[in-house]
């Protein structure tokens, strides 16, 4: 009689059968009915995006961190330095990135002996017209792929400071406007020392990120053997298909612009810049540029993830590439082997994430 007893009052504590099955269709329906907009279109960036990294797929195998980083930097109006070993395809990366836009590319190679005119170019006098007549430098293009970096003097490389920075030059006291959309790519070797200038810090204050490739894993390398096997003859480039044009760049880098970022995220960006101020490790910490900075990137990887507003976890993915190029590990912690990296993400577990 008590187990009768029990499992009446087990069945009353139950719902019964129609019931349960009310409220779960009528929440499925709830849930159905749900339908979160947002307020920007992105489809078109997203589908962009998409593309870029299908094209640039098609030949590089892995290294997807940097492909989102690049693409990353492109719509937040940021210029990049890669650095990596030789042989990881920095260059052929940066270079099949332009060729899936159509925008005018250029290359530069620096070198010891080369001269800021070689860049920017140089007043020559026309004898026709009798006057100077300027003559532009292959910095006057839309995607600009600067290889090894560090091989030119600073007399050189202070050249950049004004276009990467304004996107103007000025020559005997002419301003002269580069065309939207511009980006510097430039790479760099961290092994080879010999012959090598290093780069100021007010230089790499420029760059939205510094992006360290690494070596593909076995998988990967088999992956790029047997892709190379089967090219044979096939150039890599002609692989990839120019679909993006100038206009559409630009209107993609204005909507992202307008991300959304809420005033708490605001702060957490600031409170992350002001602690490598503070750090006992770091001998110098980040600038203002550098909180600019991680608010641009952090609305780039927002739009490529299809959300019209920053989160969190954007920030703390946009902080390591930002920072680790601009701030300076002390002497006594660098000799212990302490990176930048490892105090930059020592510095975000420790402040607090905002709710």
């Amino acid at each position: 009689m008590d187990e009768n007893k029990e499992q009446q009052e087990h069945q009353d504590f139950l719902p019964k059968s129609d019931s349960v099955s009310s409220i779960d269709n009528s929440a499925l329906e709830n849930e159905n009915n749900l339908e979160f907009k947002n307020r920007l279109d992105l489809s078109e960036l997203q589908q962009s995006v998409q593309n870029i990294k299908r094209e640039v797929g098609k030949v590089i195998v892995g290294q997807k961190d940097m492909v989102d980083m690049l693409i990353a930097s492109l719509l937040a109006k940021g210029h990049s330095l890669i650095e990596g070993v030789p042989g990881v395809a920095k260059t052929v990366t940066a270079k099949l990135l332009a060729k899936s836009l159509s925008v005018d590319f250029s290359r530069i190679q620096f070198t010891p002996d080369l001269m800021p005119s070689d860049i920017l170019g140089t007043s020559i006098f026309n004898l026709k017209a009798s006057e100077f007549e300027f003559k532009k430098g292959p910095i006057f293009s839309n995607m600009v792929l600067i290889d090894e970096i560090n091989r030119a003097p600073a007399k050189t490389q202070a050249a950049l400071f004004e276009v990467m920075e304004e996107q103007q030059i000025t020559i005997d006291g002419n301003k002269f406007k580069l065309d939207a959309p511009f980006m510097v790519l430039a790479t760099q070797n961290p092994v080879e020392q010999e012959g090598t200038y290093r780069l100021p810090e007010a230089q790499l204050d420029r760059f939205l990120f510094k992006i360290d490739v690494n070596y593909p894993n076995l998988e990967e390398e088999i992956e790029i053997l047997s892709r190379e096997h089967e090219l044979k003859e096939q150039s890599k480039a002609e692989q990839i298909t120019s679909f993006l044009t100038a206009d559409q760049i630009k209107k993609y880098q204005s909507i992202v612009s307008q991300i959304i970022v809420e005033k708490h995220l605001l702060k957490y960006i600031a409170e992350l810049i002001v602690a490598t101020r503070t750090n006992q490790f770091l001998y110098l910490g980040a600038s203002p540029r550098a909180s600019i900075s991680i608010l641009k990137a952090s609305k780039a990887f927002a739009a490529m993830s299809g959300r019209d507003f920053v989160t969190p976890e954007d920030i703390k993915r946009a902080a390591i590439p930002v920072l680790h190029h601009r701030v300076i590990v002390t002497p006594e912690r660098e000799m212990e082997g302490v990176t930048s990296k490892q105090i930059i993400q020592q510095i975000i577990e420790t402040v607090e994430i905002p709710r």
